[in-house]
């Protein structure tokens, strides 16, 4: 359950539970340890615009720190970004899709060891759509130009793609699929196949506290992929599935 503004687009989302709205920074506290007692592994704040201003963010944040939580901030732009900074938030999932982030943010990011799950899957799309729509057009070069400073400046970046089938949301990447075509973006955002193999890997499983999992090495948990191909050489050849394990478990289809 992300906390969300009740003035923001995600707040008056039809369907949006009462149970997410957080109406300013004196209600901060209660609503991050109802989530603790819910059992939580980590705190997600919404920062849209209009939303949340900086106290409430960083009342969300400084609750969460408190009770030993990671914090996510939902960022679709570059003053959401600098919200979500300004609070010490943990991880910035999504980019921004107005501008770019500049060379002080991105120096803050790395200085602060701050993670980034840009999504790309998800910016592309929403971008696709909304000039499909003959809106005005957020710009995906944004994001990805976003995404290629942060990497340069060792920012860690990890794959994560949106993937959902909610109504009232501005895009719906497939699951499965768009995780590949994440790697994809990724390597034209200026990562390495090493690199958008890792941000699928390793990486989540360092940034996200699950130390049984990740890589391949004895005594970790067995989820394996096994392609028909070399992903180190082309990106795409993930997309080559030939067989799958989860948790030590073969899982078998039909084509």
């Amino acid at each position: 359950m992300a906390a969300s503004s009740p003035a923001s687009a995600h707040g008056q989302r039809r369907g949006r539970q009462a149970s997410g709205l957080v109406e300013g920074p004196e209600a901060a506290e209660e609503w991050v340890a109802k989530r603790v007692v819910e059992g939580v592994d980590y705190v997600k704040i919404v920062i849209d615009l209009p939303g949340f201003d900086q106290s409430t963010v960083d009342a969300l944040a400084t609750a969460a720190r408190r009770r030993g939580l990671r914090t996510i901030a939902h960022v679709s732009s570059l003053s959401a970004v600098r919200m979500a900074q300004v609070a010490g938030v943990s991880v910035l999932a999504h980019a921004p899709l107005d501008r770019a982030v500049e060379e002080v943010d991105v120096a803050r990011a790395a200085f602060e060891k701050r993670v980034i799950i840009p999504t790309l899957t998800m910016m592309e799309a929403i971008s696709d759509r909304l000039v499909h729509a003959a809106r005005s057009r957020p710009s995906y070069e944004a994001a990805r130009a976003s995404v290629a400073a942060l990497h340069r400046a060792g920012v860690p970046v990890l794959a994560g793609t949106g993937a959902n089938k909610a109504t009232g949301v501005p895009a719906w990447p497939p699951f499965g699929e768009s995780l590949h075509h994440e790697l994809e973006l990724l390597v034209d955002a200026g990562l390495s196949t090493v690199s958008a193999l890792h941000a699928a890997t390793a990486l989540p499983a360092v940034h996200f506290g699950l130390n049984d999992r990740g890589t391949i090495t004895p005594g970790a948990r067995v989820d394996l992929l096994l392609v028909a191909g070399d992903p180190v050489a082309d990106i795409k050849a993930t997309r080559l599935v030939e067989r799958v394990w989860c948790a030590g478990v073969e899982h078998r289809w039909s084509t």
